[in-house]
């Protein structure tokens, strides 16, 4: 995949968007590759290889947007 905007992190939870719906929720990035190896994040702009545990029904077009989830105090 080519990571368009942000930069995309190992382990976060991430979302696949067919035809601008969200077809599936809730998934984790179990593995994250750029070339042969593995690292922890890849930034805008480059191209690795992601992982989604046992989900592999990716289509042509399809996007994957990830997302963290933060606790944030309040005032």
């Amino acid at each position: 995949v080519m990571v368009q905007d942000g930069e995309v992190k190992r382990g976060t939870k991430c979302r696949i968007l067919r035809n601008g719906v969200a077809t599936v929720n809730d998934l984790e990035i179990s593995s994250l590759r750029r070339f042969k190896d593995d690292v922890q994040s890849v930034k805008e702009g480059y191209e690795a290889g992601i992982n989604l545990g046992t989900f592999n029904d990716i289509e042509v077009g399809d996007i994957i947007e990830t997302f963290e989830m933060r606790q944030i105090e309040r005032k």
